[in-house]
């Protein structure tokens, strides 16, 4: 994992809530994560490029 900015209080407004997670741990080997929220479907996905890319599934 690199190094990360040290949130401060402009940039994250509530630093005890803050959760972080390496995207190859979410994403796994598949390359991607499937995520409900509200009811909706969301994958994000690890594009070729090494980007990541959050789409909504009908």
């Amino acid at each position: 994992m690199r190094d990360r900015a040290t949130p401060t209080k402009d940039t994250d407004p509530r630093p005890g809530d803050r959760r972080e997670a390496d995207s190859t741990e979410l994403c796994g080997p598949a390359g991607y994560l499937v995520v409900w929220h509200q009811g909706e479907r969301y994958v994000l996905r690890v594009t070729r490029n090494d980007r990541l890319i959050l789409t909504k599934e009908p």
